[in-house]
């Protein structure tokens, strides 16, 4: 039975990435609760999107096609369009009760076992839209246990405009002059890729005072280093 990769991972948050999906199909209520399950993982990430008929649901691309074979636009679908597709289980063949989630579900389910929700704003939302996705977490009692993260800026201006002190990251490949000054300017945390994260990299971004959450990390040696280096978060497929 495939199982999680265990690591000595110090101080460091580990943060399952879609949901422990090296052992459950990515963003689906099955890996959020193969994370929730297990009391290793602080935090569970994912992605939102906005349907068609202002519905939100937790999927990483734009379209379907890659999960289930079956080519549906995301943001051009109703909720109801989305989750009559039936997704692959991880051998490849598709299960009935694996379907796209809504926001709801993935914070009722952070919520119920206790976990923070690192949660990715997917794609460049409108203003009014941050704020209902905003209030779908308030309305569920988690908002002091969600982490925002997002590559869209504005996104993160926008959320900055709601929540002044809400825990968030930005998302990114580079630490320079233009990000360190954004991050400083909304007060926000980074969020970084390791490849090409080095030890000056990492220790400038420390240094300028921000925690760093490390993606996606799936290599038990790499991620002990990280957690050598002091991360303050490691987001990973399978590493436990």
């Amino acid at each position: 039975m495939k199982t999680t990769v265990k690591i000595n991972s110090k101080n460091t948050k580990m943060v399952a990435h879609r949901g422990v999906s090296g052992l459950e199909r990515e963003n689906t209520n099955q890996a959020f609760i193969a994370a929730g399950n297990r009391e290793k993982y602080y935090g569970i990430e994912t992605d939102v999107h906005r349907t068609a008929d202002g519905k939100y649901v937790c999927i990483h691309d734009s379209n379907t096609a890659r999960v289930s074979g079956v080519d549906t636009d995301v943001e051009k679908s109703t909720l109801s369009e989305l989750q009559s597709v039936l997704l692959y289980d991880m051998d490849g063949e598709k299960r009935a009760d694996l379907r796209v989630p809504t926001l709801q579900d993935y914070i009722y389910i952070c919520h119920r076992y206790g976990k923070v929700s690192v949660l990715e704003l997917k794609t460049p939302f409108e203003r009014e839209h941050i704020k209902e996705i905003i209030d779908i977490i308030k309305d569920l009692d988690h908002l002091d246990m969600t982490v925002f993260i997002s590559f869209h800026r504005q996104d993160l201006v926008y959320l900055r405009e709601f929540l002044p002190d809400q825990p968030a990251q930005l998302l990114t490949g580079e630490w320079n002059e233009d990000v360190k000054e954004f991050v400083n300017k909304y007060d926000l945390d980074i969020d970084i890729c390791y490849p090409p994260l080095t030890k000056e990299v990492f220790d400038s971004i420390k240094a300028a005072g921000k925690k760093l959450n490390i993606w996606t990390v799936d290599d038990k040696a790499l991620g002990e280093k990280f957690a050598d280096w002091g991360a303050d978060y490691i987001t990973t497929n399978i590493l436990e």
